[in-house]
């Protein structure tokens, strides 16, 4: 071997090592300032792991302190109580260092007539660096109405703890969460780490009423407060299976009111019974006409648009972890209309779906009471999926009941009314919200999450991303038997805790994507 040849090997070997030593102290350099690098994702996510577990006792006693306030958006003479609960949310906020705007969102007729100025929604900021990208934050701080006599086996309103599942109204929905991206942000400041993201919040009063105001005030605000959001990030919902999951679609809604009005006062049934065409027997024969004992839909051409299952599409059901048996025991039933699993996921949901709720006017109380009542509105409502219209729906549902009350020749009035028509939502799984969400649950985790579609309606989702076009993406944390809405609502301490150390991951790796 040649001088020449060897000396040149060796400045080429001492060159490389030189470009390897700078390299290496670039990538290092990078994972300690404000744009991550993978490398430092242990050391830098650690630290802010620890000092959540530290201070659990802390975020559970905050939690309790927020389950406390019955912020029942529902019932409004406890308007004043959503308030209450917004400017404690503010509040929590701004001793953070966010900025907070109180946003006025108009007043609301209620149906005695009477308008009331609806409780406003915050908007709220923390840092704005033009470097990073932005995550908006959505959540809401009201409740759905408990009450212990409902069934409760706690006071809905002291969270309560028992074998580490903590038990309280607005545990899981939506308290639980908007406490977590708190926390995650708080565990970011205490560690003395820069947040990755710069974060916005929005938070409402009114998400259990139907969000009035909110759709306006995006649009108002879509050139200013979500001018530079990159991703939309929701967290009210739940895993609805056993495993972590990420949600990319959820059902729209359209509620129905179907009203019979006859004679001109309630009648003694054994005075005219036989006679007369009860407005109660032609209600419903109208709710019989809807669907059959299997859950099909009967009225024609609401379900024409459904898009034909795939065989790829039957597989990613394959792989959900879901147990059928455990969910009878959750739901108290012997079996489904479904006998598998994946019929049972899929009936849940990308099928549409109607349900008859009930019967107003009818007689409902104790007892007995033989009368025929003049006048009886029957309510259900559509769940419906993608490619399917709420206006086209609406159409079809007036034009079917209006052909089955004509073959009944009966004398009575028929009005039939649509107050709900929520659109259905769908996510493109390729969005890099998805892939930063599917790192941080392995991280915390240790699992894949499952990729699941809801079956309830969250029609902000759909708002956010029709009016913003921003990517929407939900994350939630609540378990499959969380019972929101229901009697014993709670949250575990498991999913409370390591749903807080999910966002302060999730901020990370949506930070190293964009």
């Amino acid at each position: 071997m040649s001088f020449f040849y060897l000396s040149n090997r060796i400045i080429f070997c001492f060159s490389t090592m030189t470009k390897l030593i700078v390299v290496t102290f670039l990538l290092f350099h990078t994972s300690t300032s404000s744009s991550p690098s993978s490398l430092g994702s242990a050391a830098m996510l650690e630290p802010l792991f620890q000092y959540i577990d530290d201070h659990q006792n802390q975020f559970i006693q905050r939690l309790k302190e927020w389950v406390a306030v019955n912020s029942d958006s529902g019932d409004p003479t406890k308007w004043g109580e959503v308030e209450r609960m917004l400017k404690m949310t503010a509040d929590m906020i701004e001793k953070m260092g966010g900025t907070v705007e109180l946003a006025d969102v108009g007043t609301h007729q209620l149906p005695s007539g009477e308008t009331m100025q609806l409780p406003p929604v915050i908007l709220a900021e923390f840092a704005r660096d033009p470097k990073k990208a932005t995550l908006c934050i959505y959540g809401h701080v009201d409740v759905q109405p408990a009450k212990m006599e409902d069934g409760w086996v706690t006071d809905p309103f002291i969270l309560t703890e028992i074998k580490g599942n903590m038990f309280g109204r607005g545990a899981t929905d939506n308290k639980g969460p908007v406490l977590a991206w708190l926390h995650a942000i708080e565990s970011y400041q205490a560690t003395q780490k820069e947040i990755p993201v710069n974060i916005k919040l929005i938070i409402e009063g009114m998400e259990e009423m139907g969000s009035f105001g909110l759709l306006e005030l995006t649009r108002k605000r879509n050139d200013s407060f979500f001018a530079d959001v990159n991703f939309i990030v929701i967290s009210d919902n739940v895993w609805a299976t056993l495993n972590p999951a990420l949600t990319y679609g959820t059902r729209g809604s359209s509620y129905f009111s179907v009203e019979v009005d006859g004679p001109k006062l309630d009648l003694h049934s054994g005075v005219y019974g036989g006679s007369i065409h009860e407005p109660m027997t032609d209600l419903i024969t109208l709710l019989g006409s809807l669907v059959n004992h299997k859950g099909k839909i009967l009225v024609t051409g609401v379900t024409d648009n459904v898009t034909v299952l795939t065989e790829d599409e039957r597989k990613t059901y394959d792989k959900i972890n879901f147990d059928l048996e455990e969910m009878k025991n959750v739901v108290g039933v012997k079996k489904f209309i479904q006998d598998t699993k994946e019929d049972v996921l899929m009936a849940r949901w990308r099928y549409p779906s109607l349900s008859i709720h009930g019967i107003q006017g009818a007689f409902s109380d104790p007892g007995t009471k033989t009368v025929i009542p003049r006048k009886v509105t029957g309510k259900f409502s559509i769940r419906q999926v993608p490619n399917m219209d709420p206006t086209d729906v609406e159409r079809k549902v007036k034009e079917h009941l209006g052909q089955v009350f004509s073959t009944l020749n009966s004398p009575n009035r028929l009005k039939v009314t649509a107050t709900v028509g929520a659109k259905p939502w769908m996510a493109n799984l390729g969005d890099p919200q998805y892939v930063a969400g599917k790192r941080a649950v392995k991280n915390v985790f240790g699992v894949e999450p499952e990729l699941i579609r809801e079956g309830s309606t969250i029609p902000i989702a759909q708002n956010f991303q029709e009016e913003t076009g921003k990517s929407v993406m939900m994350l939630p944390i609540g378990g499959h038997d969380d019972g929101e809405h229901s009697q014993n609502e709670k949250i575990s301490r498991n999913n409370y805790i390591k749903g807080t150390k999910l966002f302060a991951a999730y901020f990370y790796e949506l930070s190293l994507l964009h």
